[in-house]
């Protein structure tokens, strides 16, 4: 899982890229290719 400061550089790498936010912290996940999970802060 990257961490990453910008959640828009991380949501426009492929087509199935979801923003979640779960405990205060920003998730982008992805159930086609679990290799693009990413989180912020």
């Amino acid at each position: 899982m990257k961490v990453s400061n910008s959640i828009k550089a991380l949501k426009k790498r492929h087509a199935s890229c979801k923003v979640v936010r779960r405990k205060g912290r920003t998730y982008v996940i992805n159930k086609t290719n679990p290799r693009y999970k990413a989180r912020q802060g």
